[in-house]
C-alpha cells in the first residue's frame, strides 16, 4: 500500500520556487501592501506624492513660525529687562525727573 501524499508545506513550497520567482512574489506583496496603506490614509490617487510634499512643507512652516515666535518672545523680554535696568539706573542717578 502506498501512503497518501500530503500537500507540500510552506517551507517546501519556498524551496521549490526559483530565486527570481521568490523576489517577484515579494515585490508584488510589497506593492500591494503599500497600495493598501496609501488607500487607508486616503492617498491612493495619483496626487499622493504632491499631498505628502505639501504636508511636509506645511509642517516645516509651522516649525519655522513656532521658532520665530519663541525668538521674538525672548527678544522682547530681554529688551524689557534692559529698558527697566536703564530706567532704574537713570532714576538712581537722578537723571530722570527725580528730586534735586
Amino acid at each position: 500500500m502506498t501512503e497518501p501524499t500530503q500537500p507540500p508545506t510552506l517551507a517546501e513550497n519556498t524551496l521549490l520556487l526559483r530565486r527570481e520567482d521568490f523576489d517577484d512574489l515579494l515585490d508584488r506583496a510589497a506593492e500591494r501592501g503599500a497600495e493598501r496603506v496609501l488607500a487607508h490614509l486616503g492617498l491612493e490617487n495619483g496626487h499622493a506624492a504632491r499631498d505628502i510634499r505639501e504636508l511636509r512643507d506645511l509642517l516645516e512652516a509651522w516649525r519655522d513660525a513656532r521658532r520665530t515666535a519663541w525668538q521674538t518672545t525672548i527678544k522682547v523680554a530681554t529688551t524689557a529687562i534692559l529698558a527697566a535696568l536703564l530706567v532704574g539706573a537713570a532714576i538712581k542717578l537722578k537723571l530722570m525727573g527725580g528730586g534735586q
